[in-house]
């Protein structure tokens, strides 16, 4: 094992002839894994009827695991950057899969506790971990396109529920939806992704140093060798440290980003099968259970989407005018669905897609803008302190929506009256949201750090899209 450098002493270092092209494959790996925490929807009706557990109760686990992941993503960021990403990786698959297997055991004993303990705490930490171990890396295997880049590796977290949905669905078909199959379900699934987690663990590495990486696309001298060559640049504004990041306004302008276009987000996809059933329970068309799960399924694949295609679009248009389309946008959507009401479900299901196609592309857009605003030197520790605004909205969003959707039941509601008021609430946050992005501008040089690690930072200049 090679290393480079005292703050890489855990991480392995690429060899002559590695291919950058790696780096992305062994990301997903781990996102793919960790992103069926967007599946969590799926165990909701089963845990309710086997465990009589309220709509708002049977969140509980998912939203401590998104509060948990801003927190370890937070407190972790540096060890993450101390470690490197092997390690990183390693102990999210350890937490994230012991988390399953802790969730298993409280299943069988009908001990929800247990189930929250397992998946919300336990598996939230390899969510936080897991989500940060290859962002930095990303970014300096591909520092030419880094919104593309991380947008391919975190489009994993988007894409992951595609999978664990149906898979979900299929477990507890076969193995039942009691409480003994819930377990059983919860049990196959932290050994599966154990598994296939431990490949990411197995094949990620980090470039020699950060001004060059192996090009094993270009053959050397007669073909036979491939040469070292010097990575392809982006211009910096700025190197600033995570400690100096949270003294500028701009981290906390992007904060209220993240944390608003979050919670618009995460209000449906944590809700989302018993949503679209309920939403349309007295139409002439009812929704299946069925269908409600290929609906979890259709948003994971807008989610996943949305993360490359938006991120890609970033690197050409700017981070803060995608962003304008984000909030901009999102709020249009949301205002479609309420005043349609339950006359027209393609137009709900639509409107949701590019609600979660944004959703997805707001986390992996932000860690090119927070380059943008504050360099390379430490953003994969700064993206960390961000994602405590994920923490945030998933309390924030299932709350809105599952306390006032059991308020309104109560109450006597049915169908688009249950979410409506939510909905209006999501769009005053989301126009919150847009007048934060248009404060953001670039860092103030009393932040940047003095050589060397602001030795290349040039005189200060707007982040991408960031004129106003």
């Amino acid at each position: 094992m090679r290393t480079s450098g005292r703050s890489r002493p855990r991480t392995v270092v690429a060899p002559p002839g590695w291919s950058r092209r790696l780096v992305p494959p062994a990301a997903l790996s781990i996102h793919l894994a960790i992103g069926q925490a967007y599946a969590w929807s799926v165990f909701k009706p089963p845990l309710e009827s086997a465990l009589g557990l309220s709509g708002t109760a049977s969140a509980l686990p998912f939203q401590l695991a998104i509060v948990m992941l801003g927190l370890s993503a937070a407190f972790g960021g540096t060890l993450v950057e101390r470690n490197g990403p092997r390690w990183a990786m390693a102990v999210s698959a350890v937490c994230f899969s012991s988390g399953f297997l802790v969730a298993a055991l409280g299943a069988a004993t009908r001990q929800y506790w247990l189930v929250v303990l397992g998946y919300g705490v336990i598996g939230g930490v390899g969510l936080g971990i897991g989500y940060i171990s290859p962002v930095s890396t990303l970014i300096k295997w591909f520092p030419d396109r880094p919104g593309t880049a991380t947008g391919i590796a975190i489009m994993g977290f988007g894409g992951g529920a595609l999978i664990a949905s149906p898979w979900s669905a299929w477990l507890l078909g076969v193995l039942g939806t009691g409480a003994s199959g819930i377990a059983r379900t919860f049990l196959v699934m932290g050994l599966a992704y154990a598994v296939f987690m431990t490949l990411g663990v197995l094949l990620v590495r980090v470039p020699p140093t950060e001004a060059e990486v192996p090009d094993a696309e270009a053959p050397g001298a007669g073909g036979s060798a491939p040469r070292r060559t010097a990575a392809p640049r982006a211009p910096v504004t700025a190197q600033v440290s995570a400690r100096n990041a949270l003294r500028t306004p701009q981290f906390w302008c992007l904060w209220v980003v993240l944390c608003t276009n979050v919670t618009a987000g995460i209000g449906i996809l944590e809700k989302a099968a018993p949503m679209v059933a309920d939403f349309f329970a007295h139409s002439s068309a009812p929704v299946s259970a069925s269908a409600a799960a290929g609906f979890v399924g259709l948003l994971s694949l807008a989610n996943m989407l949305g993360r490359i295609v938006w991120s890609a679009t970033s690197d050409l248009a700017g981070r803060k005018n995608v962003y304008r389309l984000y909030l901009g946008a999102g709020a249009l959507m949301y205002l479609l669905i309420a005043l349609a009401g339950d006359a027209s479900k393609p137009l709900f299901i639509g409107c949701a897609a590019v609600l979660l196609s944004f959703y997805g592309g707001g986390f992996a857009t932000v860690p090119a803008y927070l380059t943008d605003l504050f360099g390379t030197y430490q953003v994969g520790a700064i993206h960390g302190r961000l994602l405590t605004a994920w923490s945030t909205a998933g309390v924030l969003g299932p709350l809105i929506v599952n306390a006032i959707a059991d308020a309104r039941r109560s109450a006597g509601h049915t169908g688009p009256e249950l979410y409506t008021t939510s909905f209006f609430v999501m769009i005053g946050l989301l126009v919150v949201g847009f007048a934060a992005n248009e404060l953001v501008r670039p860092v103030h040089p009393r932040h940047h750090e003095p050589p060397p690690y602001g030795a290349r930072t040039a005189a200060p200049t707007a982040p991408k899209g960031a004129a106003s």
